[in-house]
């Protein structure tokens, strides 16, 4: 009989495999039990066959994170399809979209957007960061946005500001964003920066269940968290 594996060598196993595992670890049991020896073990093989593939753990995680934005960029991406050309109704869509997934995703989102080794430096390249990109430049150029003037924003972050715009501005270029540049005051970054703090901190406090008071129903809360971010934007 023709034995089915080489004696002594360790299964062949793939990428998808590695990160198929990690996943449902991730998702069954939390971001802890994600190591390299825990695959190894699921998937029958010893924790140096996985080096064919990852260089360390680190890099496998973000592996799994650049696979999840690319799935929580795609579902956002259905939705907002067959939505209206509305700019403003597939902005908050898309926040709305974001909530959905982090409640439903709880252990990728923890991954992505709450883990101490997330790297979030250079989001505009990412799936999501796409979209979300892509919203705000609709925004940008169907309204005419109500922003604070410069002498109202903190000099201390000026300079930071002034730096996140310029990325910012690279990322519209790179992403073949037709609107004009000059919207994208310091103003503008100033608002886009405080819109995503409190769409993402209202989603982590639910996410978590750290609101200060106990909610019957956070999503009520939600709701008006973007009524208010569309008051402030000038809807």
């Amino acid at each position: 009989m023709t034995e089915s594996r080489t004696r002594g060598r360790s299964p062949l196993v793939s990428a998808v495999d590695i990160r198929r595992v990690a996943r449902e670890l991730l998702v069954g049991q939390g971001t802890g039990a994600v190591t390299l020896r825990a695959i190894a073990r699921e998937l029958g093989v010893t924790a140096p066959a996985l080096y064919r593939h990852y260089h360390s753990l680190e890099d496998l995680l973000n592996g799994l994170r650049r696979e999840f934005c690319a799935d929580l960029a795609a579902e956002l991406a259905a939705e907002i399809a067959t939505l209206p050309e509305d700019p403003a109704l597939q902005f908050f869509a898309i926040c709305k979209g974001f909530r959905r997934w982090a409640l439903e995703h709880t252990g990728e989102f923890t991954l992505v957007f709450a883990s101490p080794g997330a790297d979030r430096s250079g989001s505009f390249d990412e799936p999501f960061g796409r979209i979300f990109l892509a919203a705000a430049g609709r925004l940008l150029t169907a309204y005419d946005i109500r922003t604070p003037p410069t002498e109202v924003i903190p000099p201390e972050l000026r300079a930071d500001l002034a730096h996140f715009q310029t990325e910012l501005l690279a990322a519209v270029a790179e992403s073949g964003q037709k609107f004009p540049a000059e919207k994208l005051d310091l103003g503008v970054t100033y608002l886009m920066i405080q819109t995503w703090a409190r769409l993402y901190g209202h989603v982590t406090l639910e996410v978590f269940g750290n609101y200060p008071i106990p909610l019957a129903n956070p999503e009520i809360l939600f709701e008006a968290m973007l009524a208010d971010l569309g008051r402030n934007l000038g809807f």
